[in-house]
């Protein structure tokens, strides 16, 4: 058991959480909570990288404690399968001292004693099981036999993701701490992690903005919001539902209080002064007086505006991309790819980052292909939300007002300056300047910048990259309502489940093109079967 007693932080001056209790057992824990609120320090506290300003963490001693590394280039030079071995880091000590004393010619005496012990400790931590174990957790993230003697630097950023995952995963710990372990997973990689958790003995904490994922894995959700952290027994849809239960139930009862203080106010106003209902009127204020109204604290939580519109209905022809190559350091990304983009079509794109948005890059005119041609309808205009949008956002002089102006056609500054405040930003946050933003705040000044631009056509590559739940929410709703065709790609289930009509997967060996739902997609038994065979990679 874990315990959390009297915890407080203070960060950067402002008060995080305070006054937090909490007891963990075994079970999957979920902890959400807008950007800022402090999910990922919560879990620093946790793994002793961060002390609390007040209270303490209680692990008990024999617990071992694995965190998901962030840093992707920490171990590029070691070999995938000695990577995932330092995740038990006294097993792979064990392991190193063994390999140093066997490759000896000449063994002494105290050699021979010391690998005894060694041999010894070797078992009791499972090490004759260790590369199985190991392989299983990489093969089951997608990484095969031949990654293993690879270096992480030779690797994918989505392959790397998956090697530090399997590190974490390594030797079962008795506490697992997981900060966004789905970023960069694909779909079957996801599925896989999430059946893991679900069957995992032990105590698992998890930050995640992936709503599918989170309601898939949790037993627990943990809510970090006014400043204070709720336990709930359920999944992301189950404390979603009680919470706003709870603010309903919160604000119906104020409501009714009030109606009741508005009759005794009406009645001591007027028999206040009667001395036959004076005893009446002052029965009435001690009434009032009692009358005890619910704390609503307003929330962390925030839903920014987002609503794409277009000028004009898209034509029927819309975009054809005919037999695209590209050949980038020598590797090939895209061979011979066409397709027809019609004015319905809201196409989810699948596959490796790079992949995709070496296509974007290549339709939007920001690459050019080395074969291949890319024609426009006559009447579209399109928008693109690029996976990196650093270029956007380079001129120090330019506060948020200022920059979005470039992009409006209503210079005014109350436009503008209400065109933000739907975004969020507010009051002396527009007055910002755009080299201080935060990742998920340069995302809402692009959607800002796509909006007014009114396109019929959209393109986003990683759209929900650095947003919390509440703007992945109305990126979701917004992107439902949008009646115009689009191309993206993204990691959200729900996202792709709810807006796409048609899937196209690239894999090194061809492309699958498919105008089904994403669950018909992932369900469709053959078409996986023929894609595992696509996914590999040609020597």
């Amino acid at each position: 058991m874990i315990t959390v007693q009297s915890l407080s932080l203070n960060f950067g001056g402002r008060q995080l959480f305070e006054n937090v209790n909490l007891q963990f057992d075994e079970g999957v824990y979920g902890v959400i909570g807008a950007n800022g609120t402090g999910k990922s320090t919560f879990l620093k506290i946790l793994s002793g990288e961060l002390h609390p300003s007040v209270g303490s963490i209680n692990i008990p001693k024999n617990y071992r404690l694995s965190v998901l590394r962030q840093d992707h280039f920490a171990f590029d030079e070691y070999l995938v399968i000695d990577a995932v071995f330092m995740g038990y880091k006294k097993l792979y000590q064990i392991m190193e001292e063994r390999k140093v004393i066997y490759e000896k010619t000449d063994l002494t005496d105290d050699d021979g004693i010391r690998i005894a012990e060694l041999e010894v400790e070797f078992t009791e931590l499972g090490g004759w099981e260790a590369e199985s174990d190991a392989a299983t957790l990489l093969n089951g993230l997608g990484l095969k036999d031949a990654h293993y003697s690879k270096k992480l630097k030779e690797l994918e950023p989505e392959e790397k993701v998956k090697v530090l995952l399997a590190q974490a995963l390594f030797g079962q710990p008795e506490l697992l701490l997981l900060d966004e372990p789905t970023n960069h997973l694909d779909h079957k990689a996801v599925n896989w992690l999430a059946d893991f958790l679900v069957d995992y003995p032990k105590t698992v904490i998890v930050v995640s903005h992936d709503r599918h994922f989170l309601n898939a894995i949790c037993s627990y959700t943990i809510d970090i919001d006014y400043q204070k952290m709720t336990l709930y027994a359920g999944n992301y849809d189950f404390w979603k539902q009680t919470s706003e239960m709870e603010q309903k139930l919160l604000t119906d009862s104020n409501k009714r209080k009030e109606e009741k203080a508005a009759e005794l106010r009406k009645f001591i106003e007027r028999f206040s002064a009667n001395a036959s209902k004076s005893s009446q009127a002052t029965s009435r204020k001690k009434m009032l007086e009692k009358l005890d109204f619910d704390e609503i604290k307003p929330s962390s939580r925030k839903y920014p505006y987002i609503n794409f519109e277009s000028k004009r209905e898209p034509g029927k022809d819309v975009l054809r991309i005919e037999k695209i190559n590209k050949i980038i350091d020598g590797k090939k990304i895209l061979s011979n790819f066409s397709i027809d983009v019609l004015s319905g079509d809201k196409i989810a794109f699948l596959g490796r980052s790079t992949t995709i948005t070496t296509l974007f890059d290549i339709i939007t005119g920001r690459m050019p292909s080395d074969e291949g041609k890319i024609t426009w309808g006559q009447t579209i205009s399109w928008e693109y939300f690029p996976i990196d949008n650093s270029s956007f956002f380079k001129d120090p002089s330019l506060n948020l007002v200022d920059w979005l102006r470039l992009y409006s056609e209503d210079k005014t500054e109350s436009f503008i300056r209400g065109f933000l405040g739907r975004m969020l930003f507010t009051g002396e946050e527009s007055l910002k300047s755009v080299k201080v933003l935060s990742g998920g705040e340069k995302v809402r000044c692009m959607f800002s910048k796509m909006m007014l631009a009114k396109p019929n056509l959209l393109i986003l590559d990683g759209p929900t990259n650095h947003l919390d739940l509440e703007a992945i929410y109305s990126l979701n709703e917004g992107l439902k309502k949008y009646v115009c065709p689009m191309l993206f790609s993204t990691h959200d289930y729900e996202i792709i489940q709810s807006v796409a009509n048609r899937i196209i997967e690239i894999t090194p060996n061809g492309y699958i093109d498919k105008r089904i739902s994403y669950e018909e997609y992932l369900n469709d038994k053959d078409l996986q079967n023929k894609l595992e065979t696509m996914r590999v990679e040609k020597s």
